[in-house]
């Protein structure tokens, strides 16, 4: 669906929406757990996360985007005490056992969870994915990530994490048996249910998967049979030149963080011609603070600003930039050289801040406890700014981070869903079939033009 856009803009399209969330008492916005009205501490609670699918499925969201990382952030001060004492992801629980529950208590909404390609066989991982798509009635998504914490690697008996494209050299042989045990192992006609032949599976229908590479060796058949979507729905965060790569080769849909709508477009003009002709759906994370009215917005933010926590934002930051902050004085120039971090983090913070930027500079820009700029105003103010940010960008939708929960999702159901749908640019109920069915209006599998479908071995 388009609409009318500004001179020199994209087409507006119908905006996608996923909510951007974690096993974790802080997310994102480091802080906002200690305001009154928030329940982020109750994650560990199985109706936490209930209630929350019922109300994204309720404001028609296409997914949840479940973020996870598996170390600690024990680079400010070199040590994990800052992150620990503001909930900075820690404590935190595997999001993958939440997602059969949340599906149970809705139909429609789609589920992206974040798993590493670095501390998990792929022939376990595997099977954990095509479990959820058979719970999930084909729903599941993957983020593919490779890691960036030194303290993962540490945990997992290795003295540090492998060089950045390194990972991505071994994440793509690992999509490569992934796939061959997804989309090479079962025939679609294996499974037979024959009771009055006593067949249930016909094994001239199934073969071994024979997989011998670099990193990983696999000699054996798929444990599942296929599932509604065989490859999850894929998902891959990396904006490095090295990411980027990996993207156009894998990602359906990628996200991006949002620092300028220039910046963001030169960046999805990149993937979209590197996978061309394979379409891919961009979504850019984005923080909303909506009230009836502007100024019952900007109290809002006020409020929330007062419980952000700037000890746990450098925590949060150090791990992600790979820069110990607490070396630095606040007008100190923190200089940001090679690391095994996150390197498209690092860029786009010295595109915000320049060369030359500061502790302070980093905080002043941390309204809410992170580095993302809230989108702040009443409610058509902020659908101003997504359909500008669509137009601008050319990005598909948004991953949005909570701020207080449950209202902050709330307002933006209630306020800010019924007028993108009144101007054209959001549906008005769901599309039939599997997460991809309804991200692409395409068949429930992987299209033919997908590297996955060289592994394919059934007529």
């Amino acid at each position: 669906m388009t609409a009318p856009h500004p001179a020199g803009g994209h087409p507006l399209r119908e905006i996608r929406l996923n909510a951007f969330d974690m096993a974790t008492p802080g997310h994102i916005q480091q802080g906002m757990w200690t305001h009154p009205r928030d329940d982020s501490a109750g994650y560990a609670r199985l109706d936490h996360w209930t209630a929350l699918a019922r109300r994204l499925e309720r404001g028609l969201f296409d997914g949840l985007f479940l973020a996870d990382v598996l170390g600690v952030y024990d680079v400010h001060g070199g040590s994990p005490d800052a992150a620990l004492r503001g909930g900075v992801q820690v404590p935190l629980l595997d999001p993958l056992m939440t997602v059969p529950a949340m599906a149970a208590a809705t139909t429609h909404l789609g589920f992206g969870v974040t798993c590493n390609t670095a501390h998990e066989p792929p022939y376990l991982f595997a099977r954990r994915m095509s479990t959820l798509d058979h719970l999930t009635g084909g729903r599941i998504g993957w983020n593919i990530v490779t890691g960036y914490l030194d303290s993962a690697a540490r945990a997992l008996g290795y003295d540090a994490q492998m060089q950045h494209d390194d990972r991505y050299d071994l994440a793509d042989e690992y999509m490569d048996a992934v796939y061959a045990l997804w989309e090479g192992s079962w025939a679609d006609d294996a499974v037979r249910r024959d009771a009055a032949g006593r067949v249930f599976t016909d094994p001239a229908r199934v073969r071994r998967i024979a997989h011998h590479g670099r990193q990983f060796r696999i000699d054996a058949m798929h444990l599942c049979e296929p599932s509604p979507q065989r490859t999850p729905v894929l998902y891959q965060a990396g904006a490095s030149e090295r990411g980027r790569r990996f993207a156009a080769t894998h990602a359906e849909c990628v996200f991006v963080n949002g620092t300028s709508p220039a910046v963001v477009a030169r960046l999805v003009a990149d993937l979209r011609a590197r996978a061309a002709p394979r379409p891919i759906l961009v979504f850019v994370g984005a923080t909303v603070v909506v009230g009836r009215t502007a100024a019952e917005a900007r109290d809002l933010l006020a409020d929330y600003a007062a419980h952000a926590d700037a000890e746990a934002t450098l925590a949060h930051a150090s791990a992600s930039l790979g820069i110990d902050f607490a070396r630095y004085g606040m007008d100190e120039p923190v200089e940001a050289g090679p690391g095994q971090a996150i390197r498209s983090n690092v860029e786009a913070m010295a595109k915000v801040a320049g060369p030359a930027w500061t502790k302070r500079k980093l905080l002043e820009q941390s309204v809410l406890g992170s580095r993302q700029p809230p989108i702040v105003g009443d409610p058509a103010e902020v659908a101003d700014a997504l359909a500008r940010w669509v137009a601008e960008a050319d990005v598909d939708g948004f991953n949005l981070s909570r701020t207080v929960m449950p209202e902050c999702l709330e307002a933006f159901v209630d306020l800010v869903v019924p007028l993108l749908q009144e101007r054209g640019l959001y549906k008005t109920a769901y599309a039939p079939g599997t997460y991809r069915e309804k991200l692409f209006a395409a068949g429930p599998r992987l299209p033919a033009g997908h590297a996955a479908a060289r592994h394919r071995a059934w007529g």
